[in-house]
C-alpha cells in the first residue's frame, strides 16, 4: 500500500511540473533565452578552474550559455525543453540533448564535473529534488581513498527563500512553494497551444506563471546528504543557494 501510495504521489507530482514547469518553458523557450547571456561569477570560477579536458555536463542547460565559457573542457548539456535543447544546440563543439534530471542517459561514476544551475527547485516534493540531486551526483567519477580531489565534482544552485533585499522581497517566513511569473512579450510567442498556462496582461505581453521550491538555509545541503553525496563547499550568491558536491564511493 506504502508504494502504491508513493507511486501515486510521484504520478501527481510529473504531472504538476509537465504543467506548470516543462510546458511553461517550451512556450517562453526564445524570450528566456534572450534574456540569459551572462555567466554567474561562480559558476564562470569553477569552469575555468576545471584540469584541460574535463569531459562533464550541464543538466538542465538552458540555452546553454554556460557551456562555452571554458574552450578547454567538453560539456554534454541536457534539458527536459526541447525548443531550449534547439538553442542549445547551435552552441559550437558541444552536445545538448533532451533528458529528464531523473533520467539521465549518462554512464555512472564517470564524469570530470557536472553543473545544474537553478534546476531542481522546480521539482515539486521534497522526495523528487532528492532524487534529482542523487541522479545528478551519481554520474561523477566517485572520491577513493581518503583524497577528495581525485573525484568529479558537481555545483549546484537552487533558488533561495531569503531574499528579503531582491525585488521578491522573499523571507525566512515566506511560503516555499510558489508561482513565479514570466512576462513575455507577444514578439516571442511562437506556440500554438490552445491552452497556454497563462494569465493575459496586456495585448503586447502575456504572463505564465512556473512553479519553484525556494530553499531554506542548510535545506540544500541536507538534500545532498539525502542523496548520498559529499558537501565540499556551499554558499549564497545573489538570492541563490550553491553547492559543490562530490560522489561517495558506495560499497
Amino acid at each position: 500500500m506504502s508504494q502504491l501510495f508513493n507511486d501515486l504521489q510521484d504520478a501527481s507530482a510529473e504531472t504538476y511540473e509537465a504543467q506548470h514547469v516543462h510546458k511553461v518553458y517550451e512556450i517562453i523557450a526564445p524570450h528566456f533565452s534572450a534574456t540569459r547571456f551572462k555567466p554567474w561569477p561562480i559558476v564562470e570560477k569553477f569552469l575555468k578552474e576545471l584540469p584541460t579536458g574535463s569531459v562533464g555536463l550541464d543538466i538542465g542547460c538552458g540555452n546553454g550559455k554556460y557551456m562555452t565559457v571554458n574552450p578547454n573542457i567538453f560539456i554534454i548539456g541536457s534539458d527536459r525543453s526541447r525548443n531550449l535543447v534547439d538553442i542549445a544546440s547551435t552552441q559550437r563543439h558541444h552536445e545538448a540533448i533532451v533528458a529528464d534530471a531523473l533520467n539521465l542517459p549518462h554512464p555512472c561514476n564517470f564524469f570530470d564535473f557536472a553543473i545544474s544551475i537553478a534546476v531542481v527547485h522546480h521539482f515539486s516534493s521534497n522526495d523528487r529534488r532528492v532524487a534529482a540531486l542523487k541522479s545528478i551526483i551519481s554520474t561523477l567519477r566517485p572520491v577513493t581513498g581518503h583524497d577528495n580531489d581525485n573525484g568529479g565534482k558537481a555545483l549546484i544552485y537552487v533558488w533561495a527563500l531569503e531574499q528579503k533585499n531582491s525585488r521578491r522581497g522573499w523571507d525566512e517566513n515566506s511560503k516555499q512553494d510558489v508561482f513565479v511569473p514570466w512576462v513575455m512579450e507577444k514578439k516571442f510567442s511562437g506556440s500554438r497551444d490552445k491552452n497556454p498556462p497563462t494569465t493575459g496582461k496586456t495585448q503586447a505581453e502575456e504572463t505564465y506563471q512556473r512553479y519553484y521550491h525556494l530553499y531554506r538555509q542548510g535545506e540544500l545541503e541536507k538534500d545532498i546528504i539525502a542523496a548520498g553525496g559529499i558537501v565540499c563547499n556551499s554558499g549564497y550568491e545573489k538570492d541563490n543557494w550553491w553547492a559543490v558536491v562530490q560522489n561517495r564511493v558506495q560499497g
